[in-house]
């Protein structure tokens, strides 16, 4: 969109209405809110905001409920010349009624106060640079949840019902200090450092926000290169030797790489590596943003120690597939690498939107494909017969050829 030029956005053909951040105390924070609202004849906000600031005497207000009918009066009051202002939280444009103002057609003139996020960090003494925020607020907490499954550090904006107890449930079994601000900037402002489990089995008052780190406290579990989400500057598709593996068993490259993209791993989804062993695959999953948890029978299997390698978190759960997969968060996507139908089975019963299983013996191939088929997936298979550059005595190279695999994806339709 184009800058803005005094008052009024470029492109713009009327006045613009000027949304005002209410901070964690209650009122507008800008120096300029107080003129705007002085001026405006129709204010809309919660009842708590417009309580909350001084209006003109004739100024028009409106109590937000559904949001349509306030759209309506700001768009007639933007064609008629009406001065207007909207009250909102924080930083409006965090998550907040900006997007929808936007998306009506309004011109907008913004004047943010400080964001429950910012608040929430400076309350606790933390650094937040290279934190993620993200919302649970009218919408599937689901992601928010994995997105602080995956990540060392986020805010999370709560509602009733997907708040720090519902959220603390979804993080028992992952390494986590959660902080929990409620009432910020009211007399009733109270700051608590919890953990998940004992976050899930009590009561927090609303409004809240959520802070979910790992590491160390003090560190605020921020990764090294400020970026809550990147795709790894490393890249993926690793060489084997990237990983610590036992007699190679370890997802080649060229199979991982195709296995990674049919995943598609993403901040917000939850992978499972089933039969992890190096745990390679869950490894560049949880590097593009997924959180993974690794199922591995074996005590020494070396994911815990890769993913450590590679600053990555990844929860390992040691035990048999398909018995230890019970108790598991469902999942979006799921990557078998060892085991026989019977996990392909457990897994599909699950019903994550996305199967992918590499087998390397051809006779396991048409009953994983009637598994999936029958589960109502829908399967594409291929078979990857890769060879690489060798080189030879006297500078010549030859091509050496690796095992094939045929990799299965079940899509469900």
């Amino acid at each position: 969109m184009g800058g803005v030029t005094g008052e009024r956005l470029a492109g713009a053909t009327g006045p613009t209405v000027t949304v005002v951040g209410i901070d964690a105390g209650g009122g507008p924070a800008h120096p300029a809110a107080a003129p705007a609202l002085a001026r405006a004849r129709l204010v809309v906000g919660a009842a708590r905001h417009l309580a909350a600031v001084r209006l003109p005497a004739d100024a028009d207000t409106l109590a937000l409920g559904p949001l349509a009918p306030a759209l309506g009066r700001l768009a007639d009051a933007v064609a008629a010349g009406v001065p207007a202002a909207v009250l909102a939280s924080g930083d409006p444009g965090l998550f907040g009624v900006v997007r929808a103002l936007r998306a009506a057609g309004l011109p907008l003139r913004v004047l943010p106060a400080v964001s429950s996020v910012a608040a929430a960090f400076a309350r606790a003494g933390l650094p937040w640079d290279g934190a993620a925020v993200v919302t649970a607020h009218g919408r599937d907490p689901r992601p928010a949840l994995n997105a602080c499954r995956a990540l060392p550090a986020v805010a999370v904006l709560t509602a009733p019902g997907a708040g720090a107890a519902e959220l603390g449930a979804g993080l028992v079994g992952w390494a986590r200090r959660l902080v929990v601000a409620e009432h910020l900037g009211t007399d009733a402002e109270r700051l608590t450092e919890t953990t998940p489990e004992q976050a899930a089995g009590r009561a927090w008052a609303d409004p809240h926000v959520l802070l979910s780190l790992a590491g160390e406290p003090g560190a605020g579990g921020m990764r090294a290169d400020n970026q809550p989400a990147a795709a790894p500057p490393g890249g993926w598709a690793l060489p084997e030797s990237a990983y610590a593996h036992r007699d190679s068993m370890i997802t080649k490259a060229e199979v991982r790489a195709l296995a990674v993209a049919r995943l598609r791993p993403r901040l917000g989804r939850l992978v499972w590596d089933v039969g992890a062993g190096s745990g390679s695959v869950g490894i560049e999953c949880a590097l593009l943003g997924a959180a993974v948890i690794a199922v591995d029978h074996d005590p020494r299997a070396a994911v815990g120690a890769n993913a450590a390698r590679h600053g990555v978190d990844v929860r390992v759960v040691t035990g048999a597939a398909p018995e230890a997969l019970h108790p598991l968060p469902d999942p979006d996507a799921v990557f078998v690498g060892g085991g026989g139908t019977d996990v392909l089975a457990a897994v599909a019963q699950r019903r994550p939107e996305r199967v992918v299983a590499a087998l390397a013996a051809v006779d396991r191939v048409a009953p994983a494909l009637g598994l999936l088929r029958a589960a109502g997936y829908a399967v594409q298979g291929v078979q990857l017969s890769a060879a690489r550059l060798a080189d030879l005595p006297g500078g010549s190279v030859r091509l050496a050829a690796t095992n094939p695999v045929v990799v299965l994806t079940g899509e469900r339709p």
